[in-house]
């Protein structure tokens, strides 16, 4: 009998114990819940840009080479031994200056030649008039010695233009380019002297424009031209053609830039040519877009990214969009923001779903 109270008691002893440790299980997890909660995640400070709309057109990118509208060579119409040359590179000349001349003893002699014959012939027509009246040659001499005197003239001016065109001289107000040729050579009758750059149409960019964006340009599309010399300046300009066909073996379409004002190596100087440049076009056609910090866009991939914005609520919205182009430090998205004021950018990297944000500036 006294067995089975003492058993009785160790089982009553050990079920409070088991009771007394649930209960403290039980209330060291209503602790650590407590804790949860008072040590919640603090709210991700975020800074907000607002959404701006406007109506643009994607600018076309592109690189090109300055020129003059004109650059040509100048070269002697006939062949000869070269006598001087008057032009020096980055000279600025005047129309109508001597570039280069060709020695004249040849030509003067042909020049001579040829008007001695056209007076001879001018005698023998004028004797042929006198017997003929006489009845002293027939008609047809008369004519012979006509046709012979209008040959003669034709020799002469033949002689007298080549001689002229023996010389190169600036067929305009311009610069020299590049010096092709030194005194004491032979040169063959269009061989280049002179790579001449004429003032008179100013200067033009000419750069190529691959085929998906060549559909969108036309004369008359502004344009800004940015050249490495001079990386914080740039020069207005205005597209005057479009190629009509593309470049074979690279298959992008030149498309020509007049420059507002002209591109000088220094001020005051002559006119640049041959800098390499940076353009932007801006097409005419526009379309509606919002333009929005890049800062804002996450998780971009080709056309489509992400971005954070607040509900009416302040929690945070993961939205996505559709990016229609970059424009500095803007991007223009053509979808995605409809009736949106408002993008987060500074601490749109650390939103995650369900965060709390804080917004410490607009």
């Amino acid at each position: 009998m006294e067995r089975r109270t003492i058993e009785r008691g160790f089982s009553l002893a050990g079920a409070a114990a088991t009771a007394a440790l649930a209960a403290l299980a039980l209330a060291g997890c209503s602790g650590k819940q407590a804790g949860t909660r008072a040590h919640a995640a603090p709210a991700v400070k975020v800074t907000l840009a607002p959404v701006d709309s406007a109506t643009l057109a994607r600018p076309v990118l592109a690189s090109g080479l300055l020129s003059g509208k004109e650059e040509l060579p100048l070269s002697f119409k006939i062949g000869g031994v070269v006598a001087r040359v008057d032009a020096e590179e980055g000279q600025v000349v005047r129309a109508g200056q001597r570039l280069a001349l060709l020695e004249q003893a040849e030509i003067g002699a042909l020049v001579d030649k040829a008007r001695a014959a056209f007076d001879k012939s001018e005698r023998d027509l004028a004797r042929a008039r006198a017997l003929h009246a006489d009845s002293v040659v027939t008609r047809e001499m008369l004519e012979n010695a006509q046709t012979g005197r209008d040959v003669a003239a034709s020799d002469l001016r033949a002689a007298q233009f080549n001689a002229r065109y023996a010389s190169v001289v600036a067929p305009s107000d311009g610069v020299v380019l590049r010096r092709l040729a030194e005194p004491g050579a032979t040169v063959a009758p269009g061989t280049p002297i002179v790579l001449f750059a004429s003032s008179a149409r100013g200067q033009v960019v000419r750069a190529g424009v691959p085929d998906r964006d060549v559909v969108r340009l036309g004369p008359g599309d502004p344009a800004v031209v940015r050249f490495g010399a001079w990386p914080d300046r740039e020069w207005k300009g205005t597209v005057v053609t479009v190629g009509a066909a593309a470049t074979p073996g690279v298959g992008t379409y030149d498309v020509e830039i007049r420059l507002d004002e002209p591109v000088r190596l220094a001020e005051g100087g002559a006119q640049a040519s041959g800098l390499v440049a940076d353009v932007t076009l801006r097409p005419v056609r526009a379309q509606a877009v919002r333009l929005v910090p890049i800062e804002a866009l996450l998780e971009g991939d080709s056309d489509r990214a992400h971005v954070w914005l607040l509900d009416a609520n302040g929690r945070p919205e993961r939205r996505a969009v559709r990016v229609a182009y970059l424009d500095g430090d803007r991007a223009a998205i053509s979808s995605g923001l409809e009736g949106v004021t408002s993008v987060v950018t500074g601490g749109a990297a650390y939103l995650t779903d369900g965060a709390r944000a804080e917004v410490v500036a607009r």
